[in-house]
């Protein structure tokens, strides 16, 4: 390869500059210590495990399969798989390595990788940050992890002109349950669904077996009372599509009671990840953004895998997406070189204030450090910091 070509990454992964480096770090820092006094114990994970680790969601969700890279292990011969969610990982730490009897918490932060962007203009390599609640199926851990979901956007600065979107995977799974329907059938359905087909969705389900409530679920997605005054009663007479109806209309409540300026909008036909997702799903979104700023759902019995099935919920975002548009000038303050005890006194003094001091080397001058925005001078007596 030419020298002109070695600097080049793949696509989909990039440098993470210092302007925005910075602010990512913070971010990561501040978010971190909130989910600590929310009671989220931090874990680290493995980047790279044996592939049947990973595959406790691999195996109900394809596209999580898809997005990860697969290698052989050089010492032992085995598939390796490169995390491409965290989630795996933590609900393996639940199921064996730490059980907590009760509810457990945890959060997590760190790298993942997808074969794969996972969206429009998204990397390919997410700082993904993420948090997991175990051991409880309660209306109470989804309200819980919602607002937990939506304050940590707002210790971002993004929670001005934020969009809860909520959902239910059991409406659609409850209706092709007591429709009958094929596997192939529920997959078009499900297909026509997220692309919002509806003069498709219309024709597709003339001949269906409940036709008419599979249309109402795409045609009056957004609003529960419509879909409670158009769908068959015979719906709401079973108990699982009754259930779910209900938990939505509940968390809607919860939330918006205590975000009262909060806008949430119902979507009951948002299936991303359907076959992973157990029953209600969230996602917050910012205007003039495609992709959520972070997203989540209840995931019941993700640890029967690891041998400990657990009721569990929870979310993550990629801090890149949270941060993305923003850059931190930093301040740099250069010091003469020399030994003066004063002066390194004062040298101490403004690196505690959080500032960066760089002291000159050699026979270099101010201009040696491009980026200074400030020196560190003698006047009058004292060592002061003058802006350049």
């Amino acid at each position: 390869m030419p020298i002109s070509e070695t600097w080049l990454l793949p696509d989909g992964v990039a440098d993470v500059l210092p302007e925005q480096a910075q602010i990512i770090e913070n971010l990561r820092r501040k978010a971190l210590d909130f989910l600590a006094t929310r009671g989220y114990q931090l874990v680290y994970t493995p980047f790279i495990e044996y592939i049947e680790s990973l595959s406790s969601l691999s195996e109900s969700n394809q596209d999580l399969d898809l997005a990860t890279f697969k290698v052989i292990d050089q010492l032992s011969g085995r598939l390796l798989g490169v995390r491409a969610d965290m989630t795996p990982q933590v609900a393996r730490i639940d199921a064996h390595v730490h059980q907590v009897q009760g509810v457990a918490r945890y959060c997590y932060a760190g790298t993942v990788l997808h074969t794969k962007p996972q969206g429009f203009n998204t990397t390919r390599a997410p700082l993904q940050l993420g948090a997991e609640l175990f051991g409880s199926d309660s209306l109470d851990a989804d309200v819980e992890m919602i607002d937990v979901m939506l304050n940590l956007i707002k210790t971002a600065g993004l929670v001005d002109g934020v969009h809860l979107d909520l959902g239910h995977v059991g409406l659609f799974r409850s209706l092709v349950k007591h429709a009958g329907l094929t596997k192939v059938t529920e997959n078009h359905l499900s297909d026509l669904y997220q692309r919002k087909a509806l003069p498709e969705l219309a024709e597709f389900t003339q001949n269906l077996n409940f036709g008419a409530d599979f249309y109402v679920l795409g045609r009056y997605a957004s609003d529960l009372d419509a879909l409670q005054a158009n769908l068959s009663a015979e719906l709401f007479e079973g108990a699982a599509f009754k259930n779910a109806f209900d938990v939505l209309v509940a968390t809607k409540a919860e939330i918006q009671a205590r975000w009262p300026e909060l806008h949430i909008g119902i979507d009951v036909v948002e299936l991303r990840s359907y076959h992973y997702h157990t029953g209600l799903m969230y996602a917050v979104y910012a205007p003039n953004r495609a992709e959520p700023l972070a997203k989540g759902g209840r995931y019941d019995g993700i640890g029967e895998h690891f041998g400990r099935a657990r009721p569990a919920t929870g979310f993550s975002c990629d801090l890149y997406v949270l941060s993305s548009g923003q850059y931190q000038h930093i301040e740099q303050v250069v010091a003469p070189k020399g030994t003066d005890k004063a002066m390194l006194e004062a040298i101490a003094s403004v690196r505690q204030q959080g500032l960066s001091v760089i002291q000159l080397l050699g026979n270099d001058d101010l201009s040696s450090v491009p980026n200074a925005t400030h020196q560190l001078v003698f006047v009058a007596g004292e060592w002061k910091v003058e802006q350049i």
